[in-house]
């Protein structure tokens, strides 16, 4: 593993957002900024901009992700993206176990492990989110939930497959709504992930919920917190570079 292996990371997770138009017309502003150097950048926007998102960044250093996947190659799976698809038009990277996916979509601990395998076996980097709700967080119960959705995620996958991946620490109660768990409490969490699996201490692992330009910061001076998982601050240029730039002292540390 490379010196390097840890240099930060944003991704911005764009959800349901975005028309095709949409899509080119931010990364059109994003591949005109000059990005700093020794970060990773990378977009996950809806299916329907994947292609389109793919044209746009040809050339670029930013990278593409998408917001799930299914674990198969193919077969009747109404409605479902194989890492097949996903590699085909340029995505590399990949969003698994999101707590909108786990609450809304039924995704299991098992289940996003499937997708973590099948990924790795694509070419695909998997960012597997992990995180507490509102009331597992009041009766201090956060690091005994992702620790174990970290173990889960990555069971029975060897150490140095396991270091190619990247964990997102997204407290439920933070995300959309505006707050942020306290940066010193993030890192002793994210080292607690960091802990838990042979493999993630080379890994990259992102502070994820309510981060953006003004917070990004004092995030990402922790010892443990490698970059971020952007939600809203993602899906306009300014707000989005602005974390990106909060990443530079970051990046001059690695």
């Amino acid at each position: 593993m490379s010196a390097d292996a840890r240099r930060p990371l944003i991704a911005g997770n764009w959800k349901m957002h975005k028309t095709i138009a949409e899509t080119r017309a931010l990364l059109r502003e994003l591949r005109a900024y000059p990005l700093p150097a020794g970060i990773d950048v990378v977009v996950a926007p809806p299916f329907t901009a994947l292609v389109a998102a793919s044209e746009e960044l040809h050339g670029t250093a930013i990278g593409l992700g998408a917001q799930t996947m299914h674990e198969g190659e193919h077969g009747a799976y109404t409605g479902e993206i194989s890492p097949l698809m996903l590699h085909e038009i340029g995505v590399r990277w990949v969003i698994l176990g999101h707590s909108e996916r786990r609450a809304t979509c039924n995704e299991s601990d098992a289940g996003v492990n499937r997708k973590v395998r099948s990924a790795l076996a694509h070419g695909l980097t998997p960012i597997v989110a992990v995180g507490e709700s509102e009331g597992e967080h009041r009766r201090g119960e956060t690091h005994a939930i992702v620790v174990a959705q970290t173990r889960a995620a990555f069971a029975n996958i060897e150490p140095d497959e396991v270091a190619r991946c990247v964990v997102a620490y997204e407290p439920i109660w933070a995300i959309g709504t505006g707050l942020i768990d306290d940066p010193a409490n993030a890192n002793a969490v994210i080292a607690e992930i960091r802990a838990s699996v042979a493999g993630l201490e080379r890994a990259r692992i992102l502070y994820g919920g309510s981060m953006k330009g003004d917070n990004a910061a004092a995030l990402m001076a922790q010892s443990d917190i490698d970059g971020g998982l952007i939600g809203g601050a993602s899906l306009k240029a300014e707000s989005f570079l602005a974390v990106i730039e909060a990443a530079a002292p970051r990046a001059g540390a690695t």
